[in-house]
């Protein structure tokens, strides 16, 4: 069993920054992909971008790219998704997920365990 919880999200003006966290139980989180997910009202859940265990590798939805960055320490158990230059349209609830295969995927059911989620709201 795995437990995530999400923290960073608030209220934030359109171009303004937040920094979100996932912070992970287990012991062998250097082992998990994450993944960053998020829904918007009205809207399915999308992905927003990911990692692979090592960090080495990330990928990022067309939206985000350029202005969102996906990080880990392995050491602390927590992955990080650092948000600029942000736009109305990015206001949603975020999730972050782990995969325990390790495998870094824009597919969401290829996640094992999710947090309960942070909002992010971006004012124009």
């Amino acid at each position: 069993q795995v437990q995530l919880v999400e923290s960073g999200g608030g209220l934030v003006q359109a171009g303004g920054s937040l920094r979100l966290s996932c912070a992970a139980s287990g012991r062998t989180f250097s082992s998990y992909a994450v993944g960053w997910f998020r829904q918007a009202p009205g809207s399915e859940r999308e992905f927003v971008a990911t990692i692979n265990a090592s960090g080495g590798t990330t990928y990022f939805a067309d939206s985000v790219k350029g202005r969102f960055t996906i990080s880990r320490d392995n050491a602390k158990n927590t992955a990080y998704l650092r948000m600029n230059n942000l736009k109305p349209e990015d206001t949603a609830v975020y999730y972050c997920a782990v995969d325990l295969h390790g495998i870094p995927t824009m597919v969401e059911y290829e996640y094992d365990y999710w947090g309960q989620g942070t909002q992010v709201t971006v004012s124009s």
